[in-house]
């Protein structure tokens, strides 16, 4: 009989995080999810007004203790873990390895002319050659850059710069490492080698002696701490560097069986793209602001950021407060005028009741990017653009859900321009791929089958690299059909594809 090996994963997105017991047995993995917290900007007053940023202490704190659950249930047998979150975000350590400040949130306003400043700096084009990474304000480059002309004394203290899973492996490890596929959303990671873009941030005035050394995927940071350990009665515990960006896990687990394949990291952003061994950087991807994102096993994630499942998310935050219920048409869903509690299959059910195509719009739009009152920003970009105004919860979501299958065509096409074929299938894994609605939109939209599941994905991505550290398993390849054997997927089949080919040339026209 074999022994069962435990492994754990911690995956930790914009709005919580998971720690997740991996047991596999030889055959199969089976997962247990033993702590969960809440994750969320803090609003801070600042010489701006108001910034963003995040709580990284207390996200060790919650770290610790799913460590300690996890050890727990496992009776100590616990190989190793491996830690992924968010990408772009870092935290700045001084001489003595004491964090400068809460680290900032990528959606913080002192971003919003940077893009426009780096520019004049150094050109769009020579940015893009030496990164190949997708122009968005929130990138670790423009927050950077923020930093420097805002407050330059900031960088002259810093002795070292870690993005959030490297700064969080620091405080279990004590390594001041950066693994590659987080690195690479930085926007001045060399596309080609793990090396950083020196020469671009010197350009645009940026320091980088507090750049650190870069590590692959699956490489083991060694031991905990001995504070950690005691704290956590974990002992000797490996710490593994999975794909530490969210996607980069995500990806790693999706459970294709050929090449033949796109795929769909659905979530709080949507992540969609291809798998290729070397980064397309030309005038056309550019043209298309695609991203060339580090993968494991020495991959490339050719793709693209889309604003996801965040506007629905914005959308059910505002829908379940009294003063936006009182203060909007809402009240013609919810006529008892107290907080509804509006789950997320009530919104899908709303949006699934709700006639077809009202609206569209461009997800990706400024509008949509700081939280805030999403539903009248919806309404009024639908007036803006001379469409209907949707109204109540399901004309609302049904409005965003469309808009989202309408732009993985958009995507789809033009990952099939930069890659020169046609794609067969495909894979969406992820929270957001249990929205079935969407899954068959998006089916609907593409004309191609789609393929949902698993949608833990990241979490069975993190493990397979810790499987692949130990020894366990031997490829990436032997990992994914670990993935197919382990778990259930759902398949969709296009219906309707002509109403959807009317509505994706509207799209075309509104978000040219």
């Amino acid at each position: 009989m074999t022994h069962t090996r435990n492994y754990l994963a911690f995956d930790l997105g914009a709005s919580g995080g998971r720690a997740i017991i991996g047991r596999f047995d030889g055959e199969r993995l089976a997962l247990e999810e033993v702590h969960r917290f809440p994750n969320g900007p803090v609003h801070l007053p600042s010489a701006r007004g108001d910034s963003l940023h995040w709580d990284t202490p207390r996200l060790f704190v919650e770290i610790q203790e799913g460590l300690r659950k996890a050890v727990a249930c496992c009776h100590r047998d616990l190989v190793s873990l491996g830690l992924d979150t968010w990408g772009v975000d870092y935290g700045l350590l001084d001489r003595n390895d004491r964090l400068i400040g809460l680290p900032y949130h990528y959606r913080d306003g002192r971003n919003d002319t940077m893009l426009e400043e780096a520019f004049r700096r150094v050109p769009r084009e020579e940015i893009f050659a030496a990164t190949g990474i997708q122009f968005m304000q929130l990138n670790t480059l423009y927050q950077l850059l923020a930093q420097q002309i805002e407050d330059p004394e900031v960088l002259e203290r810093t002795r070292t710069l870690l993005m959030t899973p490297d700064l969080l492996n620091f405080w279990l490890t004590g390594q001041k490492v950066s693994e590659r596929t987080i690195a690479s959303t930085t926007q001045f990671l060399d596309p080609y080698r793990p090396a950083w873009a020196t020469g671009l941030l010197e350009r645009l005035g940026i320091p980088t002696h507090f750049l650190p050394p870069i590590v692959e995927a699956g490489t083991v940071l060694g031991g905990l701490l001995p504070a950690v350990a005691e704290e956590t009665g974990a002992g000797a515990v490996q710490v593994v560097a999975p794909g530490s960006h969210d996607t980069a896990s995500a990806v790693a687990a999706v459970p294709a069986e050929s090449a033949d394949y796109a795929y769909l990291s659905s979530g709080t952003w949507s992540l969609m793209g291809v798998e290729i061994p070397q980064p397309i950087i030309n005038e056309t991807a550019l043209a298309f602001n695609v991203t060339n994102e580090g993968g494991v096993c020495n991959t490339i994630r050719l793709l693209k950021n889309i604003a996801g499942l965040w506007i629905i998310q914005e959308c059910r935050r505002t829908w379940t407060t009294v003063e936006t219920l009182h203060a909007t048409s809402l009240q013609a869903t919810f006529p008892n005028a107290t907080p509804p509690q509006l789950s997320w299959d009530d919104i899908v059910r709303h949006a699934a009741a709700s006639r077809p195509f009202i609206a569209q719009i461009d997800v990706d739009a400024h509008d949509f990017l700081a939280p805030g009152n999403m539903p009248s920003r919806v309404r009024e970009f639908c007036r803006r653009t001379g469409q209907a105004v949707p109204e109540g919860v399901g004309e609302i979501a049904r409005v965003v859900y469309e808009s989202l299958a309408l732009k993985y065509r958009r995507v789809l096409e033009m990952m099939e321009t930069l890659v020169g074929r046609r794609i067969g299938v495909l894979h969406i894994v992820g929270g957001g791929a249990q929205n079935k609605l969407l899954n068959q939109f998006t089916a609907d939209a593409i004309g191609r089958p789609v393929i949902a599941g698993p949608f833990e994905a990241t979490a069975v991505g993190n493990l397979l690299l810790q499987l692949l550290a130990t020894d366990a398993i031997s490829s990436l390849a032997e990992g994914r059909e670990l993935v197919r054997r382990s778990f259930a997927t759902e398949t969709y089949i296009p219906q309707h594809t002509a109403a959807w080919d009317e509505a994706y040339e509207k799209f075309r026209r509104l978000t040219a």
